[in-house]
């Protein structure tokens, strides 16, 4: 039995609020997390947006069903069979993604946050580690990685970014691996130092916990 693989093209699809035009100001790239659709997770942002902000969700290729129904879908980004493939897969979709939204825009006049979620921290991270995008600051909001922040990207890739890690105190997955979690905290702080956040809730992104990170760019 041998393996093979081969490039083919994929119909993806993203989410938008506001208007991207020349009074733009800010963009935020919103990347949700494991199970997640865009359609439903960029509702979480509509109150940032204003004539200047526009919100941009791009969601996973990789869809399936969530119950025994059939009826909730989800999408994920990675799973470890084919890995590398599924990260170049996506960085290729997100470039060309922030390519045919950007081309015509003056970049150095516009501020770009990217957030990610849950698994999508990992996803922005290699996004962003990949080196063909701008980034004025990195929201990694509710994930972590097992073997800390380099095995998502090279600590010296962020440091003129502004960067944040956000999480809910009872958050449930952090509470589910507690000494993971902690330790993977512990080396984000050593690696990049980011602005930790900590809010009151779960895993999720906390509306009011946004809005006062944004008050204080």
């Amino acid at each position: 039995m041998t393996e093979h693989q081969i490039k083919v093209q994929r119909t993806a699809r993203y989410y938008t609020l506001g208007e991207l035009n020349e009074n733009t100001k800010t963009i935020w790239f919103v990347v949700h997390g494991y199970g997640q659709l865009s359609q439903f997770f960029i509702k979480k942002f509509a109150s940032i947006v204003d004539s200047q902000t526009f919100v941009v969700a791009p969601e996973a290729t990789s869809r399936f069903y969530l119950d025994n129904e059939f009826k909730r879908i989800g999408a994920s980004w990675m799973t470890r069979e084919l890995r590398q493939s599924e990260i170049d897969d996506n960085n290729d979709y997100l470039n060309t993604l922030y390519e045919s939204l950007l081309k015509d825009h003056d970049l150095s006049t516009i501020s770009i946050n990217i957030l990610g979620f849950s698994q999508g921290c990992a996803a922005v991270c290699r996004w962003f580690g990949a080196g063909k995008i701008k980034c004025d600051r990195l929201l990694l909001w509710a994930g972590f990685f097992s073997n800390g922040i380099r095995e998502v990207i090279e600590p010296e890739k962020l440091k003129d970014v502004k960067t944040y890690y956000v999480y809910g105190d009872k958050d449930e997955f952090l509470v589910a691996f507690p000494e993971i979690s902690e330790k993977f905290r512990a080396s984000m702080i050593e690696d990049i130092n980011p602005e930790v956040i900590c809010f009151e809730g779960k895993h999720t992104v906390d509306e009011p916990t946004l809005k006062a990170i944004i008050a204080g760019f």
